[in-house]
């Protein structure tokens, strides 16, 4: 009997060890020296801080460099941000047009930036393509990835600060002639920073000129998106993470107003990790074990209701918008996004709505997707400044 006490015993402890072990390798990976000033960064936004050539994973024939700029948090604070800019490796004979990519959820913690994990590029669509086009790639970490935090998760304001700034900084880089032409791609959380980097560029930037906005299974109804996930283990994680980043980007959404206890434990330590590789199953073994929702209160009602609300991409985008779903995605929800598209329709929205069958949340941006060639021709149209056709399209590919 003492001998099974003892084993037992034992047992118990190598599973904990184990577990601690793996709960400490999931951790995001702290960012280099590259990401962070020594001084406060200049109030200028959009000001290209240091650039140096980057080389994980780029492609064969391209040429790519991590940068460091300027931009500001939604309070209208200084903060920077890093990014990806690639290019061909081809000459041009004409000033380069910029794709800038908006990518999406990663995480909200510094390490969980492209530019810092191990694979920068995952889920970019037609990336080769937009190479042998001769675009110039530009990838914004966003604020709080590869820099100092909080990370503007889901907030359309910030998302596209960072956006438009990537841009301007990108026109600083003395090895490229850039043009004056820029569409903007993204997918799930940067299709909704996509969208609201069109919405905002009026305001903000008005010296960057927005040709076309393609938002692909763009976050857009975030209300309904978060109501729908919510009980989902996938929809765990990103409860956490909109809980988290909501309640340091807004003074009135209180953390502990809609979360407690157990849940609040297990949320706030799924905020602090990345989505990325083997690193993800710690989280989602976290989101498993949490069951139900980390929400004690509706994440519907009250302040934080309010700022899903105010962050929905529910305002005019003045340049040609093209949206993408997939039929079967089961994270941003095909329903959800049809009544999203048929309410900015009936308030008078100009877009193109391309729904993709048989094409999950992933598969959307898959190499054999019809989205690969479509978005490669829109981009084309947009860049020559062909007129769109006006009013609201639906297309099933």
């Amino acid at each position: 009997m003492r001998r099974a006490i003892r084993f037992f015993g034992w047992l118990a402890f190598v599973l904990i060890a184990l577990i601690a072990v793996a709960w400490w390798a999931a951790r995001p990976s702290a960012p280099d020296a590259f990401y962070t000033l020594s001084q406060s960064p200049p109030s200028a936004a959009g000001e290209l801080l240091r650039h140096e050539p980057f080389d994980r994973n780029v492609p064969p024939g391209a040429r790519a460099w991590r940068i460091l700029y300027t931009t500001t948090r939604i309070e209208g604070v200084p903060a920077i941000a890093s990014a990806i800019v690639m290019v061909s490796e081809k000459a041009s004979t004409e000033p380069r047009p910029i794709v800038a990519w908006t990518h999406g959820t990663t995480g909200i913690t510094p390490g969980c930036g492209p530019s810092v994990l191990s694979d920068p590029f995952l889920y970019v669509p037609a990336l080769e393509s937009l190479l042998e086009q001769g675009w110039i790639y530009v990838a914004t970490d966003y604020v709080g990835l590869g820099t100092a935090g909080p990370h503007p998760y889901l907030v359309g304001d910030g998302e596209a600060r960072s956006t438009l700034d990537a841009v301007r900084a990108v026109r600083k880089i003395e090895e490229l002639e850039v043009s004056d032409r820029t569409v903007v791609w993204g997918h799930s959380q940067g299709g909704h920073a996509a969208i609201w980097t069109g919405i905002l560029a009026p305001t903000y930037a008005p010296d960057v000129t927005i040709d076309g906005v393609a938002a692909i299974a763009p976050a857009t109804d975030l209300r309904g998106l978060i109501e729908r996930i919510q009980h989902t283990p996938v929809g765990r994680i990103m409860s956490s993470y909109v809980l988290q980043a909501y309640s340091k980007a807004f003074p009135d959404v209180s953390f502990d107003a809609y979360a407690s206890g157990w849940s609040k434990v297990m949320a706030l330590d799924m905020a602090g990790r990345c989505l990325e590789g083997f690193k993800i199953l710690f989280s989602l073994g976290e989101a498993f074990a949490a069951r139900g929702t980390i929400f004690d209160s509706p994440p519907t009602s009250g302040s934080l209701g309010e700022r899903l609300a105010q962050n929905s991409p529910n305002m005019p985008v003045t340049q040609p918008l093209l949206i993408a779903q997939g039929d079967d995605d089961d994270l941003v929800l095909p329903d959800v996004q049809a009544r999203f598209v048929q309410q900015r329709c009936a308030a008078g929205q100009s877009l193109e709505f391309m729904r993709y069958v048989g094409r999950d949340h992933i598969s959307i941006v898959a190499p054999d997707s019809a989205l690969t060639g479509d978005l490669v021709e829109w981009t084309q149209q947009r860049l020559a400044r062909t007129a769109t056709p006006g009013g609201c399209r639906e297309e099933r590919r």
